[in-house]
């Protein structure tokens, strides 16, 4: 009998030990422009949001609407970001102010006033699966 015991609890101790179930977050990047450059996506946690984003990914621009897996994220609360790549310099382009000069979007299209959104404004809920995020270019 202790030998069950022990078993089941190295079983159980296995369980917790294993990594949250990942997702993939299918987003779907409209409004760009004709083809150009690349579409860049970042999906990024509170901690890191408008930073250095844990995950992202990158396919070439297709006018109109441009999809953008990213795999193996783990559920959990997410904001994602992209933008259009027009030059491919990997860099959202901005003026002499700060103001981006190329098309960029948030999940939930979050908008802020006098910058970029918060992101509990552009945040989601990631679940193990598939989860969509609509993006609207601006």
């Amino acid at each position: 009998m202790p030998k069950l015991v022990s078993v089941l609890l190295s079983c159980s101790f296995l369980l917790a030990a294993s990594p949250a179930p990942a997702a993939t977050i299918e987003v779907r990047v409209s409004n760009v422009a004709g083809g150009k450059g690349k579409v860049n996506v970042a999906v990024c946690d509170r901690e890191r949001f408008l930073k250095q984003c844990a995950y992202s990914a990158s396919v070439p621009a297709r006018a109109g609407e441009t999809v953008v897996s990213l795999k193996d994220i783990p559920a959990g609360t997410w904001a994602v970001l992209a933008y259009q790549d027009e030059n491919e310099n990997s860099e959202l382009d901005r003026n002499f102010i700060g103001i981006p000069k190329e098309n960029y979007g948030f999940s939930r299209d979050a908008a802020g006033r006098f910058g970029p959104p918060g992101f509990d404004d552009a945040a989601i809920e990631v679940r193990e699966g598939t989860t969509l995020a609509p993006i609207r270019l601006h």
